[in-house]
């Protein structure tokens, strides 16, 4: 049985395996961002802090982006998908970050949710053949690939970088505070 705290978000299991720890704390992020996002309006999704052109649909897409990169593309030696494919990153970099203005609140959800569903496919599929050691199909360009593990991590070290940026977006769109 899974803990759900007051927003909604599925506890990490106290008591697992180092794979249930992991994935907890990532599921855990994730659900955070969703809070963090939750009930917006196309408005409250561009709102902007400082000089930063961050916003939380721009987070959301950017994190569709990376969990996109890193289970299907790294993880798994797969082309990109769309929308990505259709991107020219050399030209636009910040794509994900700028074109989440032009979508509304339901495009931008949809593409993470779909995307964080097929990341947790790829994440199942890795570990059914391999494990957390299991090495990412794409490497750099040392020949050095990241684990699965690592890429968990990171994914983790990710949202949470990025759900401090969303507490101080959702407190500028409506005042919402927490964690």
């Amino acid at each position: 049985m899974v803990d759900v705290d007051e927003q909604g978000r599925p506890e990490p299991p106290l008591t697992a395996d180092e794979t249930g720890t992991v994935l907890g704390f990532l599921d855990y992020q994730r659900a955070t961002l969703a809070w963090k996002c939750a009930g917006l309006d196309a408005a409250g999704l561009s709102v902007t802090v400082g000089p930063s052109a961050m916003s939380l649909g721009g987070l959301l897409k950017h994190l569709a982006h990376v969990e996109e990169s890193w289970f299907s593309r790294w993880l798994h030696g797969r082309d990109r998908q769309p929308p990505w494919n259709a991107v020219d990153w050399t030209a636009d970099p910040d794509w994900a970050w700028h074109s989440a203005a032009q979508d509304t609140p339901e495009q931008l959800l949809e593409l993470w949710q779909d995307t964080v569903a097929r990341s947790r496919a790829l994440v199942a599929q890795a570990l059914a053949e391999g494990g957390l050691d299991q090495p990412a199909r794409r490497t750099w360009p040392d020949g050095r690939a990241p684990s699965l593990r690592w890429i968990l991590l990171h994914m983790i070290e990710e949202y949470a970088r990025h759900n401090g940026h969303a507490d101080l977006l959702r407190e500028s769109v409506d005042g919402s505070t927490g964690e």
